[in-house]
């Protein structure tokens, strides 16, 4: 077992818990490890585990140990631990478990700690060792003994692998067998808002607010805000739970999640200020570190882009942020230099199914959109629409139909997405030229001139497309809405003498 670790939680008191073992001595701590990630590559799992029976047994460590297990005593649920505390932890579990192998506990703790490491590295060769160890755990003593805890850091691991099917089914089993267990319901959140499900996300947000409070649960409820088109609460909430946040990594965690809004908003130079703030509280933060180059690279400053999409990549390296520096390069011309990041983008995913994590299906399929074999990215997003039926799976077959010729059929699933309430200028650019292809002019301009105003930047790639598709457009045409929009922009307007409701446009037309 490696003691090296990555940013994970330690968790608050939760009051009624059931006592449980640790280490086989008595103790009224219950603590609760969780994810540090929750808002850049999704939420993060939780994992409850209190204080064992006995006299025998150590108790925990004092120092580094001991702050990583209390860190979150006085918000709650989700405050982070360092990641000096959290190496300490691990290692101190592991040393406890070559002594003690029958204690699920710690197996369980072991098993949320190493997932924790890789998700905060972007590094999946921790997953299998965090299944190993909640497999060990669930062999100690089974679920049916009691041992959600390592359920939920199964239900977890799923949704970091991203098999969200698999975490909403542990996730599922965990609050069949006890629905009052909060740690239940992060994973529930984000397995829902990937399958579309938005009404059961609200739905587990409000449970999750019925049994918790705090900044971890306010920093859930934005991004399901966020998720539905409410920007402005999305942020009001983040800056609450962010000025209430009582550890660095849970500070950190907020402000990148406010650097992306400000960024979706067309806000580069706000962005660049909260990841910044972000890195000075937390450097090894991933998430905004690549936000920090995305941001440099709006404002012009490539060179500063450059640096800090290099570094990202040394210390983090993901195949999204392989992708996106390929993208910044080919937008500087640099087209031989972006292959090579599109092949590592391949080369990555390919270990990450090594590891027994799900080929991002998502991103393939927009890397082979834009840069590959369009018909295969159709088969691909075809089938992963199946799997995960959410806004961006739509949006990227929508695009990936329109790049493989088939304009009519990408039309209707470009609407499905922009319909779903995600303000994208992404999703918008795509319907905009979509319509374009089409001869829909009136709207396609309508839609490339909202991309452009959301996000002038919102991709050093395709945003340069969206100005140039709007300029070959050019102004609309002097004269009535048909000569502006065409007969069925014309149809949705009131026919005078018509019956009620006569004329009215079909609904799904996007924005």
């Amino acid at each position: 077992m490696e003691t090296d670790a990555g940013a994970a939680q330690a968790q608050a008191p939760t009051r009624g818990a059931e006592a449980k073992r640790w280490g086989g001595r008595r103790r009224p701590l219950v603590v609760v490890l969780a994810g540090a990630a929750v808002l850049v590559a999704g939420v993060a799992g939780v994992l409850t585990f209190t204080a064992g029976g006995g006299d025998e047994g150590p108790p925990p460590a004092p120092g580094p140990v001991g702050r990583a297990m209390a860190a979150a005593g006085a918000v709650g649920a989700g405050v982070p631990a360092s990641a000096g505390d959290l190496t300490a932890l691990i290692g101190d579990r592991e040393k406890w478990l070559r002594r003690n192998p029958g204690d699920d506990n710690s197996w369980a703790v072991l098993g949320s700690a190493y997932l924790e490491r890789g998700r905060s590295r972007s590094d999946s060769a921790d997953y299998p060792r965090a299944e190993r160890a909640l497999r060990r755990s669930l062999a100690a003593r089974p679920a049916a003994s009691g041992n959600l805890d390592a359920l939920v850091g199964l239900a977890a691991l799923a949704q970091a692998r991203g098999d969200y099917r698999g975490a909403k089914k542990w996730g599922e089993t965990v609050r069949a067998k006890s629905p009052r267990r909060w740690t239940a319901y992060p994973v529930l959140i984000d397995a829902y808002g990937r399958l579309g499900d938005r009404k059961a996300a609200n739905a587990a947000v409000e449970k999750l607010r019925e049994l918790r409070s705090g900044a971890r649960v306010q920093q859930l409820a934005a991004q399901v805000y966020r998720d539905r088109g409410w920007r402005e609460d999305a942020a009001a909430t983040l800056s609450d739970s962010t000025a209430r946040a009582g550890a660095p990594a849970e500070r950190a965690a907020g402000l990148h999640r406010l650097g992306e809004l400000a960024w979706e908003r067309g806000e580069p130079e706000v962005a660049l200020r909260y990841y910044e703030s972000a890195l000075h509280t937390d450097r090894a933060h991933a998430g905004a570190r690549a936000g920090q180059a995305r941001a440099l690279a709006a404002l012009g400053r490539t060179g500063d882009a450059e640096r800090e999409y290099r570094a990202v990549l040394a210390a983090a390296p993901g195949a999204d942020y392989a992708l996106e520096y390929g993208e910044f390069l080919e937008s500087l011309g640099r087209v031989a230099e972006a292959r090579e990041q599109y092949v590592l983008v391949r080369a990555h995913v390919a270990l990450e199914q090594r590891r027994g994590v799900g080929p991002d299906e998502l991103l393939l399929g927009l890397l082979d959109a834009d840069h590959g074999d369009p018909g295969a990215a159709v088969r691909r997003l075809s089938a992963e629409w199946k799997r995960h039926p959410g806004a961006e799976v739509a949006d990227a077959l929508g695009w990936a139909l329109h790049r493989d010729g088939d304009g009519r059929a990408a039309l209707k699933w470009a609407r499905r997405a922009t319909d779903q309430g995600v303000r994208s200028a992404l999703f918008l650019y795509h319907l905009g030229a979509i319509e374009r292809g089409l001869g829909e002019y009136g709207a396609a301009r309508r839609h490339l001139e909202e991309a452009v105003r959301v996000n002038p930047e919102f991709s050093p790639l395709q945003a340069a497309r969206a100005r140039e598709a709007l300029n070959a457009l050019g102004e609309p045409p002097s004269g009535g809405p048909r000569d502006v929009y065409g007969d069925r922009e014309t149809a949705a307007r009131p026919v005078p003498g018509a019956k009620p409701g006569a004329g009215v446009a079909k609904p799904g037309r996007g924005r």
